[in-house]
């Protein structure tokens, strides 16, 4: 009974990888190289789809297919897939076509929505600011946290602003008691922000984190979105290097109210007197906002004004004395409407790092990550007594070498973690922080590099994306050497092609080859007869420029190869057919050349044609010894299994 399941089982292994073979089995070789068959179907699906006029039969595309193959063949053999060139195009195009298979679209989505949720309610909030130390220690930071964690403990029985008056270390905090005024998503950090929205109006949060140190929020109040405003103002500064001067400013700042009152342009006054340098020119004008992205008192100024052109009262803010005036005012957008703007804002901003971690934190769970944390401690001994960007620190890092993290069969030394710090442009902030996100920053570079040379036996469509699109590259090159630049150059060739098959480029009608000269004066008519009369043939268009224009355009000159109808001077000239009346600017004329019949002299005057007709010449000779340096093997019964769209 034991043989029998053993067999049963060795047989359903047999069976699966069979199975796992042959969905996706060997349509062709090309010179030993296995095409597969998902890989020609893309390819022919996607050029004879249903919006493609010229569809090609399978016999005729299996044939164009391996014509392709055997170019891109040809150009590996030629080793352009290993120049630079090649390299850069390439790279960068795998780089954007990864981007959208390197991230967590189900993470963005969940930021989208609550971003905008938070839009609709915003937050009217105080707070007081303990700060860490720019290249603070680990210690400096416990303080901070301990210092705000008492202040925290005291805000439960005293009155919160007065203090953030007397303790807060935010700069403005004598003005402004702590006050941050209405905000709303995406205008402040993102911790500060979530603080904010989690905690209870009137109440205080406790300590949160932000780059400037640790914060308590009061939340004074909520309401739903006041959606946005556009307003022009015309600002007076305050002196502050002589405040006994700000009396006389509010008096001047009264004065052009006064003229506004009276039916003055607003626009003309904010040019004439606004100090905003930024809005002066543009008639005071600012551009949308809402809540959160300007000074509370004029944000309440703004929102406070309802009718169109409605002006304010002047009022005051830290940086002088404004007037204002309502331009007009939108409620918040819908959310379909707000959508695209709020995902390109979260993929740009701070939320973007909480998209990056989800994918890094699927990452590690798929790759089965797993960190050192002994090695990543060694660091934090270094910080202890050194900040990085120390050479000393760099010294002394620069001596580990353990294995730092592990995931798939990769490995992450102390090695690479000390060569990123010292490659740092520069250290600011708190140094276990510094070494944190630094590690952080190393670690997704590894697991998204790795996860790179994953994504083609992940998802198909990229597979094939990045296949067409190198092929595609490699097969304009070898294309360009080989056909299409070859052929331009080689006069030789064309000449001898030319003549071969002069037959094929006849014309229905006689031609005239040669040059109209326009000609502005009789002195420069005259110089011009005498210039064709004894100038070398291919030099008298370059001696009609030199010797006769200058800054005046005496002379004109037209090349061609014109058949009746198609120039109105040799129409009248040589074809008899026309009556040619000058223009002013250039009375007179000159034709320089002669009648050549239907049939071309040389392949010069039928270039183009002949040009194209040579590279289909050169293409054929050059692919039909491509096939014979090339072997290629076609199984004909998978081909029988090709899906057409």
């Amino acid at each position: 009974m034991k043989h029998f399941f053993a067999s049963i089982l060795a047989f359903l292994v047999v069976s699966v990888s069979l199975l796992a073979q042959n969905s996706d089995p060997i349509l062709m070789k090309i010179n030993g190289k296995d095409i597969p068959l998902s890989e020609f179907e893309y390819i022919y699906n996607k050029n004879n789809s249903s919006n493609v006029v010229d569809k090609k039969s399978l016999d005729e595309y299996v044939d164009l297919f391996v014509n392709f193959k055997l170019k891109v063949e040809e150009a590996i053999a030629q080793g352009l897939d290993t120049t630079q060139s090649f390299k850069n195009e390439f790279n960068m195009y795998r780089n954007q076509l990864a981007e959208q298979y390197l991230t967590n679209e189900k993470v963005i989505d969940q930021l989208t929505e609550e971003a905008y949720k938070r839009k609709k309610e915003e937050r009217e909030v105080r707070h007081l600011l303990v700060r860490i130390p720019e290249t603070g220690t680990s210690a400096d930071t416990l303080a901070a946290y301990n210092k705000a964690l008492e202040y925290y403990k005291r805000a439960q029985k005293e009155n919160f602003e007065k203090l953030t008056q007397e303790v807060s270390e935010d700069p403005s905090v004598k003005q402004n008691g702590g006050y941050v005024g209405w905000i709303s998503a995406m205008r402040t950090p993102l911790s500060f922000e979530e603080m904010a929205y989690n905690t209870p109006v009137g109440k205080v949060s406790m300590p949160v984190r932000t780059f400037l140190g640790y914060h308590l929020i009061q939340v004074l109040n909520k309401r739903e979105s006041m959606g946005e405003v556009k307003v022009a103002h015309i600002l007076l500064m305050n002196d502050r290097e002589n405040p006994t001067n700000n009396l006389a400013i509010k008096v001047r700042t009264d004065s052009i109210y006064k003229l506004i009152q009276a039916g003055q342009d607003f626009g003309e006054l904010a040019e004439k007197y606004s100090q905003d340098p930024g809005t002066a020119s543009q008639k005071g004008e600012l551009p949308w906002f809402g809540s959160g992205q300007m000074i509370p008192e004029f944000e309440k100024a703004s929102f406070s004004l309802n009718e169109k052109g409605e002006v304010s009262k002047p009022i005051m803010s830290q940086f002088g004395w404004h007037i204002i005036r309502l331009i007009d005012k939108k409620p918040l957008e819908t959310y379909d409407e707000m959508k695209t703007k709020l995902t390109n804002e979260i993929k740009q901003n701070e939320r973007n790092q909480k998209v990056n971690e989800a994918f890094i934190d699927d990452l590690k769970k798929q790759y089965n990550f797993s960190v050192n944390n002994s090695a990543l401690a060694d660091f934090y001994k270094i910080t202890d007594k050194y900040a990085p960007g120390d050479s000393l620190f760099n010294v002394e890092a620069e001596k580990l070498n353990a294995p730092l993290a592990t995931f798939a069969n990769q490995t992450i030394s102390q090695k690479e973690l000390s060569n990123q710090l010292a490659s740092s442009s520069g250290f600011r902030g708190v140094r276990v922080d510094f070494i944190n996100n630094s590690f952080k920053n190393l670690v997704s570079e590894k697991l998204k590099a790795y996860e790179m040379t994953q994504l083609p036996g992940k998802y198909p469509d990229y597979r094939n994306l990045l296949n067409e699109y190198h092929d595609g590259i490699l097969l304009f090159e070898v294309m360009n050497n080989e056909v299409w630049d070859k052929a331009t150059k080689d006069t030789e060739g064309l000449s001898k092609y030319f003549n071969e098959n002069k037959s094929n480029y006849s014309w229905d009608k006689p031609r005239y080859k040669g040059r109209v000269v326009h000609v502005k004066d009789k002195a420069s008519l005259k110089a011009a007869k005498n210039i064709i009369k004894r100038a070398d043939k291919d030099s008298i268009d370059k001696y009609l420029t030199q010797r006769l224009n200058d800054s005046i355009q005496y002379v004109k000159i037209e090349k061609g190869l014109w058949a009746e109808g198609e120039n109105a001077v040799i129409d009248a000239k040589i074809f008899k057919k026309a009556k040619y009346e000058p223009t002013e600017d250039y009375p007179y004329y000159i034709v320089d050349g002669k009648k050549i019949g239907t049939t071309p002299e040389d392949y010069s005057d039928v270039r183009g044609a002949v040009t194209s007709d040579y590279q289909d010449y050169l293409e054929k000779s050059w692919i039909a010894h491509l096939r014979n340096k090339y072997p290629v093997t076609i199984n004909e019964d998978v081909l029988k299994m090709v899906k057409q769209n």
